[in-house]
Order: C-alpha cells, then structure tokens, then sequence
C-alpha cells in the first residue's frame, strides 16, 4: 500500500504502537504478582485511545494487531482471554466515546460487557486450570451473606440458589466500580493526549473533576 499523507502513516503507525502497549500490559497483568489493580485501570485505555483518535477500522486493526500479538507471545490460548473482558471493553467505551454517546449508555453497557467478559474468562481459566474456578467466587459470596447473618445474629442456612445470585451481584458490582473508575481516567488523561471523551452527567460531575 502506498502511503501518499500523515493521516494514512498515523493510521498505520499508531495502532502498532498502541497494540504493542496494551499487549504489555496484558502480560504484565498475567505473569506479575504486583500492580495487577493499575494494570487492570489501564489496560482497557490505549485501544479506546486509538478509537478516539482514528475511528472505528483503525481501533479494530489494533485488536487483530494485539490478538495476532499475544498469540504468538503466550500461545493460542492464554493470549485471546485478552478480549474477555478488556479486549471488548475497550473497544466499546471507545466506539460509545467516538460517537458521544452518554456516561449512562456507556457506564451500564460497559458493567454488562464486563460481566460477560469476566464470567466467559472465569469458564476458559477453569478449562485451563481443570478446575471449577467459580467456586472461589461462591465461597466469597457466601463469606458475605454468613458475615450479613452474624451481624443480624440469626442461624440461617443461605440456599445454594441465594449464594450464586450474590455471587453474580459481587461480580456485577465490581464491573459497576470498574467502569466508572475507567471513565474517570479516561476523562482526566486524554485531553493532556489530544482527545476526550463526554462530558460526564451533572450527577456525578463532582465526582468524577480531578483537576488533574
């Protein structure tokens, strides 16, 4: 392909070198025993950048980009679970903040990527593994609702049905913190880096104006 503008190199350029910086992370996030939390706040954020700042086609030939990265890097296997949930989530809070839509449409759609994404990898890790990794999750649910009975200081036995439904709320409260804190980064970072995101609602403007 011949390339006759800077826009044309830039829509080359700039999803390798975003793809390359997010594999990182992902590796990263994989094999090191520290900062997995930052890792996690950040991993999402140079895809939905080079969505911001080339459009959709571009932000998808970084995914391919990544995808075909981390496949060579960590084997056919261990490198796709990039997409569940950051790989999807990144690329739509970046499709949702190219188009402009709200924080309301892109915070409650994100939390629902976020679950599917986290439970589809919970089900791939635990094929890997061969073993039943939501048991961990289960038995923090129950942990909770056992905690909940001490302090109501009542004998109840929780069913099993009541352990997996407050097992899900746990996960789907996670993505509900998870989405938003990303939003804020996002919000307070990306104008420093030539682009930007909506302005979030009134409701939670306060909260989200870091002055940074």
């Amino acid at each position: 392909m011949k390339i006759t503008n800077k826009s044309q190199a830039l829509n080359l350029i700039e999803p390798s070198y975003l793809a390359s910086l997010s594999s990182l992370l992902w590796i990263g996030l994989y094999y090191l025993p520290v900062g997995g939390a930052l890792l996690r706040l950040i991993l999402p954020l140079p895809i939905a950048l080079l969505h911001l700042r080339r459009g959709s086609k571009v932000a998808f030939d970084g995914i391919i980009i990544q995808i075909l990265l981390l496949i060579i890097l960590m084997g056919p296997v261990r490198g796709p679970l990039f997409m569940f949930p950051y790989g999807l989530l990144s690329f739509w809070l970046g499709w949702c903040w190219y188009k402009r839509k709200s924080w309301w449409y892109s915070w409650f759609s994100g939390i629902m990527i976020g679950t599917f994404g986290f439970v589809v990898r919970v089900f791939a890790l635990s094929i890997l593994v061969g073993e039943n990794l939501w048991i961990l999750i289960s038995r923090a649910s129950y942990g909770l609702l056992e905690k909940f009975a001490l302090i109501l200081d009542i004998n109840w036995n929780p069913s099993l049905t009541l352990i997996q439904i407050v097992a899900i709320l746990l996960v789907v409260f996670q993505e509900f913190i998870y989405v938003l804190t990303i939003h804020v980064i996002a919000y307070s970072v990306f104008p420093k880096l030539n682009s930007s995101i909506p302005n979030p609602p009134y409701k939670i403007s306060r909260l989200v104006d870091l002055n940074l």
